[in-house]
């Protein structure tokens, strides 16, 4: 223990020793993001600008990973080690180390050093958000008055400690946009998700004040475009905006004329084109994902373009929509590497071929789930012994998880990884560790977008697949 500490104190002194000697050089604009990973899922951490990996960084053999950017005056970035992922302000002068454990990301992520503060409070206002969402979800059955007093509210106390944060710290006029709107816009967004449920009910259509919380708001701000909490809000706003009168927010949602229709309202609302092209994309996944609306994706499409004109978005929600027709019943499924759980690679079509195999997916930063999976596999076995059930981790193995599976007796035959995420996770559209997907002994897809987690849904699947070869 004592050597940990000495090893972590000498490194924490070598790099804010290094650093002081780059300020000391004429680099005044220079930057540094470094980092510590605990229990890791993958050997790297991707760093993010405007959505696009700008830099891959390898963890070393102490699981460290350093960021150096010569040149940098402010930016809003993503830091990623899968599955999770964080929002960083990193700006000139900045030196921030970073810590976190993969057991519990959110919770132990952890920011020190110059640039801290206003990423620790992302975090915290992050983790605040989470904790209300249960409290909240049990209010929308007030009137419009009574839940906006709530939301003001807690709105007012997030205020009162930004204030106070800003009042200590020297923070530039970008981190204090980026920091008040880590709780004004997620506020804002339970406004208009509240307006979306009571489906514009009387008690907010005759109350005026209601919506006068978009007063405050900018609907144009081309530095929040890949900003989430700001992307959320606007797309309930896209969708409050396109639901005709007397329509229902649950009803229309999956219907390509309602998506359709909010590419109407960024075009006519939203007058910055990056942010058009953002949103516009967003809906779009959203038309794409839902696979019952296959027969309309073309028309949709069409008016998609229109309004698009950025040709990589377009060519990559036309590669969705090509992913999706790969995963429709009766095609192969599509080939990718897997590694069983000594090590090695098999492809996916050797892997599954000769009986009928329930593929279902998890994650190991999120062992509850692991662990629930594998009670409805069981599940699942004893009623439908003719299925092969085999669990699929999103991220390649490591000893840690070989040797959990080893304690919780995990039958290893029925255990694979997915050897590339990005290609894997694209190939079979694993948007929800929740999916299931069910094969014939040819490797035909009989189920491509089932819901393992959704027992009854899915037993139904497993009964009406049952004796077909």
């Amino acid at each position: 223990m004592k050597t940990y500490f000495k090893n972590n104190l000498l490194w924490i002194l070598t790099v804010f020793l290094f650093i002081g000697c780059e300020k000391n050089e004429i680099k005044p604009l220079a930057a540094y993001f470094i980092g510590e990973i605990i229990n890791p899922s993958s050997d790297s951490v991707l760093l993010y600008s405007d959505n696009k990996v700008i830099d891959t960084l390898k963890l070393s053999i102490d699981k460290r990973f350093f960021k150096k950017f010569d040149s940098i005056n402010y930016g809003l970035f993503k830091m990623e080690h899968l599955p999770e992922k964080q929002m960083l302000i990193i700006e000139s002068g900045d030196s921030i180390l970073s810590r976190a454990n993969m057991s519990d990301f959110n919770g132990s992520l952890f920011f020190s050093g110059r640039g801290a503060a206003k990423n620790n409070f992302l975090m915290e206002i992050y983790l605040k958000l989470q904790e209300e969402i249960s409290f909240l979800s049990s209010k929308y059955s007030l009137s419009g008055k009574s839940f906006n007093q709530i939301i003001d509210s807690l709105q007012r106390e997030k205020y009162i400690n930004w204030k106070k944060l800003i009042k200590k710290n020297n923070f530039s006029n970008f981190s204090k946009k980026i920091t008040e709107a880590s709780f004004i816009y997620p506020y804002a967004n339970r406004k208009a998700r509240y307006a979306l449920i009571r489906g514009k009910s009387k008690n907010i259509k005759t109350d005026s004040s209601y919506f006068n919380y978009r007063g405050k708001l900018n609907y144009n701000d081309e530095e929040l475009s890949f900003f989430e909490p700001y992307i959320s809000y606007l797309m309930s706003y896209l969708s409050l905006e396109a639901l005709e009168k007397d329509e229902t927010f649950y009803l229309a949602k999956n219907k390509t004329n309602f998506n359709i229709k909010r590419i109407e309202v960024i075009e006519k609302e939203i007058k910055n084109i990056k942010l058009k092209n953002i949103l516009a994309r967003a809906v779009a996944y959203e038309e794409i994902m839902n696979f019952n609306n296959q027969i309309s994706h073309e028309k949709f499409l069409k008016s998609y373009s229109l309004i698009n004109p950025n040709q990589e978005y377009f060519n990559e929600i036309i590669g969705l929509n090509k992913s999706l027709m790969q995963m429709r019943a009766g095609r192969p499924l599509p080939i990718v590497l897997l590694e069983n759980n000594v090590g090695q690679i098999i492809t996916s079509n050797k892997a599954f071929m000769g009986q009928k195999t329930v593929l279902y997916f998890w994650s190991q930063t999120q062992m509850n789930h692991f662990k629930r999976n594998e009670e409805r596999a069981k599940v699942y076995k004893e009623k439908f012994p003719n299925y092969r059930f085999v669990g699929i981790s999103i991220q390649p193995y490591n000893q840690l998880v070989r040797n959990y599976q080893e304690i919780m007796n995990i039958d290893i035959k029925d255990q694979l990884a997915l050897v590339n995420y990005q290609t894997s996770t694209s190939d079979w559209v694993i948007n929800l560790l929740n999916k299931g997907i069910i094969l014939d002994k040819n490797c035909l897809i009989l189920e491509g977008f089932g819901n393992f987690g959704y027992e009854k849904s899915f037993e139904n699947l497993l009964r009406k697949h049952y004796k077909i070869n």
